[in-house]
């Protein structure tokens, strides 16, 4: 009896070892890996679409009315033409109104200027509920770790293929995402899933979401209600046009 005491009472404190590592000992590179890397593919050169007769229109060309800056206040993005585009240094912004779960769609194009690479090339994110994060990147000859390039949920699942287009070009993200529902005592009872067509073509398949998306530590869960779309200021000029919501009825 002592003998599988002492065996449970291991396990418990090298699983406890592995969680606390998500505040105290994790580096960046702990969850970041660069094999396999998605194939690349073409997509069709049609590939966008306009927003059906239900849906929330979150930006209409002209203004950003729908958004207001994460931190308080109006949101400071630059609106130019058909589209707006990330005003660095400026902060996040996200929709005034809350959300769970969405069909979302959005056009997005990262700058032109290739003087930088990796991450720090067209870095941007789009947040549902305001946690878990898909990302925008620059994908196009431009290496970096696979759970971390666009396409991807924020360090934890790549995207099954690259349908990337040339930095400058528009693309496109058609998503449906299922939030996660939690029981009353705040534990989870059904994680979040999202489905994410990129260019006309499917790179996550209803895809379970493990948690939120740190940069550095493990995806966990936290019980939470609804919670706004937010777009992320990763100090790239990154432009945005065409985003549109419809909200799903997934209660029971």
């Amino acid at each position: 009896m002592r003998l599988i005491f002492l065996l449970v009472m291991g396990l418990w404190m090298v699983q406890s070892n592995i969680y606390a590592q998500d505040s105290v000992d994790m580096r960046p590179e702990d969850t970041e890996w660069y094999e396999p890397v998605p194939a690349k593919v073409t997509p069709a050169e049609t590939h966008f679409l306009q927003p059906p007769s239900d849906a929330i229109i979150l930006f209409n060309g002209n203004n950003l009315d729908a958004w207001e800056s994460s931190a308080g206040g109006e949101a400071a993005w630059i609106v130019e033409g058909d589209h707006f585009t990330v005003k660095t240094g400026t902060g996040d912004i996200q929709t005034k109104n809350s959300f769970k779960s969405v069909q979302f769609y959005i056009e997005w194009r990262s700058p032109g200027n290739l003087d930088h690479k990796g991450q720090d090339r067209g870095n941007s994110g789009i947040f549902f509920q305001n946690i878990y994060e898909l990302q925008v990147l620059d994908a196009w000859e431009n290496p970096t770790y696979v759970n971390g390039m666009a396409g991807s949920i924020y360090k934890q699942t790549p995207p099954l293929v690259n349908p990337a287009k040339k930095p400058g070009e528009w693309q496109s993200y058609n998503v449906s995402y299922t939030a996660p529902k939690f029981n009353e005592d705040g534990s989870l009872n059904s994680p979040a899933r999202i489905t994410v067509i990129w260019n006309g073509v499917v790179v996550q398949n209803n895809t379970e979401i493990k948690g939120h998306t740190p940069y550095i530590g493990l995806p966990e869960y936290g019980a939470h209600g609804a919670g706004p779309i937010r777009l992320q200021d990763h100090n790239s000029e990154v432009s945005y046009r065409n985003i549109w919501i419809r909200e799903l009825d997934t209660e029971e």
